[in-house]
């Protein structure tokens, strides 16, 4: 299993892996991507800023996670933990529900703090669906804390919880 950049023609997997994730969320009741989000668009943009990375074990593609460092006028309203400066944003981490519980999201935000903390950047911030408590779980005890809500209406009418990690020096 490694870690590594996207290319364009990962895109198509990718796109199966977040349908799947999502047609998973949605039989739960989770109503957190839709035919708008994630799209094949998103993915164009993180890979033409080399921030799109996938998960591989062997020849296939388990996961996806964009690791940005673009800041959305969305989330200004936030009062993030630290001043805004060097910060990863964490957006569209799947992985395939066959290859849920093994712990390959775990693996996936190693990755990223890891990468965060060589660049010494400042924290991570990501947001997370309202209804998925699991997530919310997920992200709360790997030290991430709960900070404010933004709304993406192309995607629900319920918010999307912010939350930040600092990283020490």
């Amino acid at each position: 299993m490694k870690i590594r950049l996207a290319v364009s023609n990962d895109i198509p997997e990718i796109l199966k892996i977040t349908r799947a994730c999502a047609q998973k969320m949605r039989l739960q009741g989770i109503y957190q991507w839709n035919g708008y989000y994630p799209s094949k668009e998103a993915f164009e943009q993180d890979l033409a800023r080399e921030e799109l990375y996938v998960l591989q074990q062997g020849r296939s593609l388990n996961g996806c996670i964009a690791i940005s460092t673009h800041y959305d006028d969305f989330y200004k309203e936030v009062s993030w933990l630290t001043p805004d400066g060097e910060h990863f944003f964490i957006h569209r981490l799947a992985v395939h529900p066959n290859h849920q519980g093994k712990g390959y999201a775990q693996k996936l935000m190693d990755f990223a703090e890891n990468m965060a903390r060589e660049r010494k950047l400042t924290s991570i911030r990501l947001d997370t669906f309202s209804k998925n408590e699991r997530n919310q779980r997920f992200y709360e005890a790997r030290g991430y804390q709960r900070l404010g809500e933004v709304f993406f209406p192309r995607q629900s009418k319920f918010p999307f919880y912010c939350y930040e990690l600092p990283l020490q020096p």
